[in-house]
């Protein structure tokens, strides 16, 4: 079963990868700048996500495994990998367990570290929609505010509607599958994997997600990293400091 991928411009393969509950098309404006740099973008759905297929089965491995056949399907090598918090976990073990498909590596705001559970509240919240009463965004949105307070949350988890059929709305991502297997989401990359390539860790300044003590860990499992810190920036960081965010991954690519 091939992922689904929206594919911008032509050139050098940088192959992006989202977040938990996220797809592909929350990384599009982004995908374009770096597309006009020279490069064939594809933004991709991982499994369970946006509009590649379901499965009951989902961990790391079997994310990785997708990538690789992906990248042979689509006949690609010596990429450019970038992957956001969950997607970033995705590109660490794929880079490790298959580094002659790799050129570079960008994680976004994660470590290798093992995270505790955090999504419970939104897993709920996403569960409790009520699509035979709920027929828009906004009502959509006044349902998840009970559950999810932050309103750019609640938009960023709202882009996953979609009209099922006439009349009826859904969720695109596979919640069922993500509720059951939601502890594999927080999984520490194995200590025995590394990836000896060019690899860059950008972390937001206002995030949590990757402390002064995991810099230790990134240095034994990436050895060629650097680590850059957004300012003014959480873990959305590409979303919050856009254009910061680029300014590093354009510095990186070209080094």
């Amino acid at each position: 079963m091939e992922l689904y991928a929206n594919v911008i411009g032509t050139g050098k393969p940088f192959i992006i990868l989202h977040g938990f509950l996220g797809m592909g098309d929350n990384w599009k404006t982004l995908g374009r700048k770096i597309a006009e740099e020279g490069y064939e973008v594809h933004l991709i759905d991982q499994r369970n996500h946006g509009r590649s297929f379901h499965s009951d089965a989902f961990s790391y491995e079997l994310m990785a495994d997708d990538l690789k056949e992906y990248c042979i399907a689509k006949g690609l090598s010596s990429i450019k990998l970038l992957g956001h918090s969950m997607g970033g976990k995705t590109a660490m073990l794929f880079a490790s367990l298959f580094p002659e498909y790799m050129d570079q590596l960008i994680i976004a705001d994660i470590a290798p570290k093992h995270y505790p559970q955090h999504h419970q509240k939104i897993l709920e919240g996403l569960d409790a929609l009520d699509f035979s009463v709920i027929k828009s965004r906004g009502a959509a949105d006044k349902a998840l505010s009970e559950y999810v307070k932050e309103p750019g949350v609640r938009m960023f988890l709202l882009k996953n509607l979609y009209w099922k059929k006439k009349g009826e709305l859904g969720l695109r991502m596979n919640l069922s599958s993500l509720i059951k297997n939601i502890e594999e989401v927080g999984k520490v990359l194995d200590s025995d994997l590394s990836f000896e390539g060019s690899t860059l860790f950008l972390k937001g300044s206002n995030s949590g997600y990757i402390e002064a003590a995991d810099e230790a860990l990134i240095q034994a499992q990436f050895p060629q990293y650097q680590l850059v810190e957004i300012t003014g920036a959480g873990h959305w960081l590409h979303a919050e400091q856009p254009d910061l965010f680029l300014e590093e991954v354009l510095r990186f690519l070209k080094k």
